[in-house]
């Protein structure tokens, strides 16, 4: 028997969401349908509750609604209430489980697709809002020696960081918060774009040689090569796109609701060979 998942947002058209769960779903012999969902930007819920009353068992959650899924989950997971949004919706015979698989699908792919450890390393997370809040506990869990996060609103980073200082099992990690302006002689292993602006080509203010030799600079983006990308590349570091981010976070989310670890390699693979061609 069929089991219904969707994919919720707004816009929607673009989500490549269906194209991987749909691989994923006929490598592990899973019989599932998986659609994207319009929201209206003012119906989100009433669009949940509406797969709710269809059948479906799940959905993914993206851009703009990923606040108001926490906000309207009855039970959250560990690691939704650590990001504090919600990505992945789970409907059983209690309601509705709020989850989020970002930080998994980040730490993932660097780890294990690109095979760039953290333990030891400095990383720097650019921006401070709900993409890095998504990804911020799963990378202090994998033992960086520092990680700094920077903004170009400081009140934002600042508390990101007070809120992970008030945490005592995460005190192990040193963590600051920067401005942009503060990175100047600094040097990282790992830099994690989590900001917008490439979105619309922004360039962000980053200064020469913050990239230690054969460091990684990360991209949450994908698809294309961002001005933050461009400059890594200028300076030298190994850069990778957000395409692994997306599978990974896409695989966890199904792992959860199937019970069952897709391979993400040839769904990765699948996308890079459609690029080239």
């Amino acid at each position: 028997m069929t089991d219904f998942y969707a994919v919720i947002g707004n816009p929607i058209e673009h989500s490549k969401s269906p194209v991987i769960h749909h691989a994923f779903a006929q490598s592990t012999h899973q019989d599932i349908q998986y659609e994207r969902v319009l929201a209206p930007l003012d119906g989100f819920a009433e669009a949940v509750h509406g797969l709710i009353a269809h059948g479906f068992k799940g959905a993914n959650v993206t851009v703009p609604f990923k606040l108001e899924a926490f906000a309207m989950a009855n039970r959250l997971t560990s690691r939704a209430q650590d990001a504090g949004a919600v990505n992945t919706l789970i409907f059983d015979a209690e309601g509705i489980i709020g989850d989020n698989t970002d930080g998994v699908g980040l730490v993932r792919d660097i780890t294990h697709n690109i095979g760039v450890s953290f333990a030891g390393k400095r990383v720097l997370l650019i921006g401070a809002g709900g993409a890095s809040e998504g990804v911020l506990h799963p990378i202090l869990a994998e033992h960086p020696a520092l990680l700094i996060i920077t903004n170009r609103t400081m009140d934002k980073a600042l508390n990101m960081v007070k809120r992970i200082e008030a945490n005592d099992e995460m005190l192990f990690v040193s963590i600051q918060a920067y401005a942009f302006d503060d990175l100047h002689g600094q040097h990282f292993d790992i830099v994690i774009n989590a900001t917008s602006a490439g979105l619309s080509d922004s360039h962000l203010p980053l200064p020469a040689g913050i990239f230690a030799p054969n460091a990684l600079a990360y991209d949450m983006m994908y698809g294309r090569i961002t001005p933050f990308m461009g400059l890594a590349l200028q300076q030298g570091a190994v850069v990778f796109g957000g395409l692994g981010m997306l599978i990974e976070q896409a695989a966890e989310a199904f792992t959860v609701w199937r019970g069952i670890r897709p391979s993400t390699a040839p769904v990765i693979a699948m996308f890079i060979q459609q690029a080239k061609a």
